[in-house]
């Protein structure tokens, strides 16, 4: 299962769509084809084995998935649903702010002159602070010249660390943008194509992180007695409280369905999954696996997730607490998403992997571009960066163990760039599995800490765990007798 398009020295151009594409999505599903119009409708669907064009799949099973229909069971046709993630989300066609013409990919950026940047702000704000307050209209026009020109330590420090990697980030992206119209994966905006828009959905699916609030007030569960893992069978109706409170796993090379408060969402092949908060990760230690990769995304603290109700977020302190120690094998290679604020940044690599024994060994970049390979925003953009950071690091421990399963991998580089298209859903990270894969060895365990969508190989674990795994987002593509 690849989603790299192309691969040169600066990194990879990926395409997301076609990676989710080739998950497997395809059900064999009994509910489609009864005699007589006769439909079964479980919150776990899927009868027979069909097989996933996932590169993690394994040889097909011989189950004959027979269940509570056994006496029809000669008489009915299995049906092969597949399933495709809509297209539409990934139309991104053309930037969201549109850079002033010497500015685009192609000009080639003049650099940023950070000390005339420093200058200008120090000189205002000696102004502001010399000159009397007149009235209130003075007060405000003051206060928003003030904020076009004048930089506090934050925004200084995240310029200066800008001009350090904005070299690297646009000759590698001209470079990967220049192999993807080669080839037609990126093409020119035709007037047709933009006139179309960009497709966000409103709300889709039962409130997950409402939910894992919820599920706080069940009660309690005897571990002695509580299976640490639920394993998706054919035909086979799962408790809701046990999706809530347990590891859920589809062993199988189909995709299954699960159905949560009347929504219904797909479960790739061979993936697995707890849908929970930070507060009941007790089921994921209980699981009993040691990842030999890590990738997070916690939701960071700032100023416009404060402001808004719509997204909760951790507080340094409490990403600190993620058992990751307990969950990573040795020598496990251990990714984070990290915003552009250089405070989180500093705090990954002096305090939190520090705090775990990892190791930091690179920082590397997920570019977003359009579908005629323009950056979404300009590349200079005081207010948001058309990238992001992604900070990559080893457990240390056992050097022995470390050394052999190091053996046949390749160090990871400093530096390197994701470049895609991005989705339109917020937070919808490209896949990692094609580029980690040459720095890892085959057949590794998996997993993702604050994941909202599923992968084959990969455990997936978070509040929104099932979010973009939804029907709804996926078009029913084909019914194969």
């Amino acid at each position: 299962m690849m989603s790299v398009v192309h691969q040169l020295a600066a990194g990879w151009l990926v395409d997301h769509l076609s990676f989710i594409n080739q998950c497997g999505y395809e059900i064999c599903d009994d509910s489609f084809a009864y005699p007589g119009g006769v439909t079964l409708d479980t919150a776990v669907t899927a009868t027979g084995d069909c097989h996933a064009t996932s590169a993690f799949a394994a040889t097909s099973s011989s189950r004959d998935g027979r269940g509570p229909g056994d006496t029809i069971e000669t008489e009915r046709k299995t049906a092969k649903a597949r399933y495709m993630f809509r297209e539409e989300f990934f139309d991104i066609s053309k930037p969201h702010i549109a850079a002033a013409l010497e500015e685009q990919l192609w000009q080639g950026y003049p650099e940023v002159n950070l000390t005339e940047v420093k200058a200008n702000s120090n000189r205002e704000e000696h102004q502001e602070g010399t000159k009397s307050d007149i009235g209130d209209s003075v007060a405000s026009a003051r206060k928003k010249l003030k904020r076009k020109c004048v930089f506090n330590q934050g925004e200084l420090d995240a310029l200066e660390y800008h001009s350090k990697v904005r070299k690297l980030i646009w000759e590698g992206t001209l470079h990967l943008v220049q192999e993807g119209l080669k080839s037609g994966f990126l093409h020119p905006t035709t007037e047709e194509l933009s006139c179309r828009k960009n497709v966000v959905p409103g709300h889709i699916g039962c409130g997950l992180a409402e939910l894992c609030e919820m599920a706080k007030q069940f009660p309690a569960v005897n571990e002695s007695d509580h299976q640490p893992v639920h394993v998706l069978d054919d035909e086979t109706a799962i408790p809701e409280q046990d999706l809530l409170s347990c590891v859920t796993e589809n062993s199988s090379n189909c995709a299954k369905t699960v159905v949560l408060m009347g929504q219904k969402y797909l479960v790739p092949p061979k993936s697995s999954f707890l849908l929970s908060d930070i507060s009941r990760l007790q089921p994921l230690l209980n699981y009993k696996k040691k990842y030999d990769v890590i990738v997070i995304d916690p939701p960071w603290e700032n100023k416009s997730v404060k402001r808004s109700n719509r997204y909760s977020y951790l507080s340094s302190w409490q990403i600190k607490q993620i058992p990751v120690p307990a969950l990573a094998a040795p020598n496990c290679l251990v990714v984070m998403w990290v915003t552009n604020r250089q405070k989180h940044l500093r705090f990954v690599k002096d305090e939190l992997y520090p705090h775990w024994s990892v190791k930091t060994l690179a920082e590397w970049h997920w570019v977003k571009i359009t579908r005629a390979g323009e950056f979404v925003l300009p590349l200079d953009s005081l207010h948001k960066k058309p990238y992001e950071v992604l900070v990559l690091g080893r457990v240390q421990g056992d050097l022995k163990e470390a050394f052999r399963k190091s053996e046949d991998v390749l160090p990871v580089p400093e530096h390197k760039l994701i470049v895609s298209i991005p989705c339109s859903l917020h937070s919808h990270k490209p896949p990692l599995t094609a580029v980690l894969a040459e720095f890892i060895k085959p057949d590794v365990e998996c997993l993702e800490l604050f994941a909202r969508n599923l992968q084959p190989g990969w455990t997936s674990w978070g509040n929104e765990v099932l979010k973009f795994q939804h029907v709804d987002y996926f078009t029913l593509l084909q019914n194969e007798n």
